[in-house]
C-alpha cells in the first residue's frame, strides 16, 4: 500500500516525498480513508506508530478541499487538536506544518508556561488549524481571543493521558462551546472504561480502529535490567555512562524533585546533563530539550509527564533510573528509542522494592526482560538487592504494548529540534515556505 492509494492529494504526497516517507503504517492505512469519508473515529494507537500523521494528513486534505477552502484567512478556527502536554502540542503543530507545506492553510499552537501576548497576535491573524492544551485554550476563550464556534473537526490526541491528568472538566467545557455537527477523532493508547465513556458522549457512530499487538511489537529496542540497591543506583548509572552508554541517554525518574537531584549529582560528577519536568518554565524546558537534541548535553533527566510526546531522532539509550508504578508508562518511556529503523537500548535499574513493577511490565509486554550484571562495578554501599524475580503480588496493566514500524513513517522532528529554541506559538501560511514559530 502507498499513500497515493489512500486518496491523498498531490500536495500532501509531495510533502511526504520531501520528508522521505513512502509507505503508510497500519494505523495510517486504516484511519486515513475513514477520516476522509467524514466518519467519527475511535483509535487505539501508541506514540511511535505514526498516529499523528494518521489524523493530520486527512485533516489537511479535508480543510483544503472543503467548502471553506477558499477562505484561508477566516477568523474562526476550523479544526481543533487538543493534546495533554506542551511538548506534544509543539510536536503535533510541527507535523501539521511539515505535511501542509504545499497547501494554502494556516496553523498555530497555544499552550501554557509562556506569555500569552504572542499567541493573541497569532490568533488575531486567523488560523485554520489550532493545536492546543486544554488549560491555555480556555484562557484564550475567557479573553475572547479565539473562536471555536465554527470548528469542523475535533481531534483529542492521547485522550487517556488527558483523563489521567484531570482534564475531563476542561474538555467538557470546550466541547460545549463547539457546534454539535462536526467530525470527531479520538486517539488513545487504550480502550479503557473511561475512554469508552468519553467516546459514548462525544462520537457519533464511530468506527473503531486498533493496531494489533503483533504490529506494535518492536524488535529494535533491546531491554535489560540491573539489580542494584537504592543507595548504589547513581553510582551504577555513572559507571554505565562511562563504560557502556557512550551516546546520548534519556533518563527517567518518578518525581520532579528526583529529576532535579539526579541532574545536579551528574553535573557535579562531570557529566553534561539537563532536567525537564513540570516545575520547569516553558523556556527552561525548551532550552533543555534543544540542547539535548543538538548534542550540547549528553544526558536528559525527565519525568513521565514532561517526556510525553518527545520525539528525538537517533536516541540510542533510555534509562529507567526509577521504574514507573504504571506498566504502560514503561512502554511509553522505552518508545523514545528504537525509532525510524534505528536500534535502541532500554536499561532499567531495579531495586528490591521495584521487583513487582518488573513482573507487571513483563506481563504487559509479554516478554522477559534480560537480567544483567555490571562488570567492573564495585558499589560503595553493600548490595542487598536481588535479581528481579516474580514477587508474591503483581500490578495490573490495561494497555497494549507500544512499538514502532521501522522504515515506514517515523514521527517527524518535534519543534525546536533545529536548536532554534522551539518558540511556543505562531502560525504559518503553508504556501509561503516560511515558519511562523
Amino acid at each position: 500500500m502507498t499513500f497515493e492509494s489512500l486518496g491523498l492529494r498531490a500536495e500532501l504526497l509531495r510533502a511526504l516525498s520531501d520528508s522521505g516517507y513512502t509507505e503508510p503504517t497500519p494505523i495510517q492505512a486504516q484511519a486515513i480513508p475513514l477520516i476522509l469519508e467524514g466518519r467519527d473515529v475511535l483509535a487505539a494507537a501508541q506514540t511511535g506508530t505514526g498516529k499523528t500523521a494518521g489524523f493530520t494528513l486527512p485533516l489537511l486534505q479535508k480543510l483544503s478541499t472543503g467548502k471553506n477552502a477558499a477562505h484561508p484567512r477566516r477568523q474562526p478556527v476550523r479544526a481543533l487538536i487538543l493534546t495533554p502536554t506542551r511538548e506534544l502540542a509543539a510536536q503535533v503543530a510541527e507535523s501539521v506544518h511539515t505535511y501542509g507545506a504545499h497547501l494554502n492553510l494556516k496553523a498555530g499552537v497555544i499552550f501554557g508556561g509562556v506569555k500569552i501576548g504572542a499567541q493573541i497576535t497569532m490568533l488575531n491573524k486567523g488560523v485554520d488549524i489550532l493545536v492546543a492544551t486544554p488549560g491555555r485554550l480556555l484562557d484564550h476563550i475567557s479573553q475572547r481571543t479565539v473562536n471555536i464556534s465554527n470548528v469542523e473537526v475535533l481531534v483529542l490526541d492521547e485522550a487517556d493521558r488527558m483523563l489521567d491528568m484531570g482534564f475531563i472538566r476542561d474538555i467538557k467545557k470546550i466541547l460545549s462551546l463547539m457546534p454539535h455537527r462536526r467530525q470527531n477523532l479520538l486517539f488513545s493508547a487504550t480502550f479503557s472504561d473511561e475512554i469508552k465513556d468519553l467516546a459514548d458522549g462525544l462520537l457519533d457512530s464511530p468506527v473503531r480502529v486498533e493496531v494489533p499487538r503483533e504490529n506494535l511489537e518492536s524488535e529494535l529496542v533491546t531491554q535489560c535490567a540491573y539489580a542494584v540497591s537504592k543507595e548504589s543506583k547513581r553510582e551504577l548509572l555513572e559507571h554505565l555512562l562511562a563504560t557502556e552508554l557512550k551516546g546520548q541517554s534519556l533518563i527517567f525518574t518518578r518525581t520532579k524533585h528526583g529529576a532535579d537531584r539526579l541532574c545536579k549529582q551528574l553535573v557535579r560528577s562531570g557529566i553534561e546533563a539537563a532536567a525537564i519536568h513540570g516545575d520547569r518554565s516553558q523556556p527552561q524546558r525548551t532550552k533543555a530539550l534543544a540542547e539535548f537534541k543538538s548534542g550540547g548535553v549528553r544526558v536528559l533527566v525527565a519525568t513521565d509527564i514532561a517526556a510525553r510526546g518527545l520525539d528525538i531522532d537517533q536516541l540510542p539509550f533510555v534509562v529507567n533510573y526509577e521504574l514507573p508504578n504504571v506498566p504502560e508508562d514503561y512502554v511509553h518511556r522505552i518508545g523514545r528509542t528504537g525509532r525510524a529503523g534505528a536500534l535502541g537500548q532500554a536499561i532499567s535499574l531495579v531495586s528490591a522494592d521495584e521487583r513487582a513493577y518488573v513482573t507487571a511490565i513483563e506481563k504487559l509486554i509479554q516478554k522477559k526482560i534480560e537480567r544483567k550484571v555490571a562488570t567492573d562495578f564495585t558499589p560503595s554501599v553493600v548490595e542487598t538487592a536481588e535479581t528481579p524475580t516474580t514477587p508474591p503480588h503483581r500490578l495490573t496493566g490495561a494497555r497494549s504494548s507500544q512499538n514502532q514500524q521501522p522504515r515506514q513513517f517515523p514521527s517527524p522532528k518535534s519543534l525546536g529540534g533545529n536548536g532554534s529554541g522551539g518558540r511556543s506559538a505562531g502560525s504559518r501560511n503553508f504556501g509561503s515556505g516560511r515558519r511562523g514559530y
